[in-house]
């Protein structure tokens, strides 16, 4: 591997220094965490991130790839694997995000296995789909039918943010995939990506919602229509 050890060490020492173990114990039960926490909220981990990466630039793939997985794999407190979900996604290395960086991706989501950091991942999943359409519509549809449920759940909420140009076959087909889950995780995952889109075509999910109403949960269903319902453009929910 080529990992930046000297990037790393400076990650722990900047996390370290502002750590604040009044806060640090909360947090940890909070997120039902099995790992400690630092303490050092979201503002102030982005602000240690940024002076890591104007010292330290990773200036290939690998360097970029082993970095990150090495800091991800040795954390001992989560606030390092916030960081490490920070700096893959600076703007220098947006051109790393391709398929490639994918099997990095999965094992985040894979070894994550909470709502923080699977929902932290989606975001450079995304930008990985930017890239190649075609093969992440392709991977996609096989993580809606994983046997890990935060696959499951990204494939679902994988193209939050795209508006119009979601892919609308594929977003119902993972959610299709999961109808029948009785999970939260899923449930809610299925309410979120419908109520996005609600923003692009309320017509369209309340449709939706309509033609699967025996199958949805009372959950997705609140949550896909909540901002329909507050806009007035239908009275109840199905």
């Amino acid at each position: 591997m080529t990992a930046d050890r000297a990037l790393i060490e400076a990650v722990r020492a900047g996390l370290a220094d502002a750590a604040d173990p009044s806060k640090a114990a909360p947090m940890q039960a909070y997120m039902k965490s099995a790992m400690p926490f630092y303490g050092v909220p979201s503002p102030v981990v982005r602000r240690v991130c940024s002076a890591v990466h104007v010292a330290h630039h990773l200036d290939t793939f690998e360097a970029w790839r082993d970095t990150l997985l090495a800091l991800w794999r040795e954390a001992t407190h989560r606030e390092e694997r916030y960081a490490v979900l920070d700096l893959a996604g600076r703007r220098p290395y947006a051109r790393y995000l391709t398929l490639a960086a994918l099997p990095m991706l999965e094992e985040f989501v894979v070894t994550g296995a909470w709502w923080d950091l699977v929902d932290g991942t989606v975001r450079l999943i995304g930008e990985v789909m930017r890239s190649d359409r075609a093969a992440m519509t392709l991977e996609m549809r096989a993580w809606s039918t994983d046997q890990v449920l935060w696959k499951r759940r990204v494939s679902i909420i994988c193209q939050l943010g795209r508006k119009a140009d979601t892919d609308l076959d594929l977003l119902y087909a993972c959610i299709e995939a999961n109808l029948d889950d009785r999970e939260f995780f899923i449930r809610k995952a299925i309410g979120w990506a419908l109520r996005q889109y609600a923003w692009t075509d309320p017509p369209e999910v309340v449709r939706y919602v309509t033609a699967h109403a025996d199958r949805l949960s009372p959950l997705s269903k609140r949550e896909a229509l909540k901002n329909v319902l507050k806009s007035g453009a239908i009275a109840a929910i199905p």
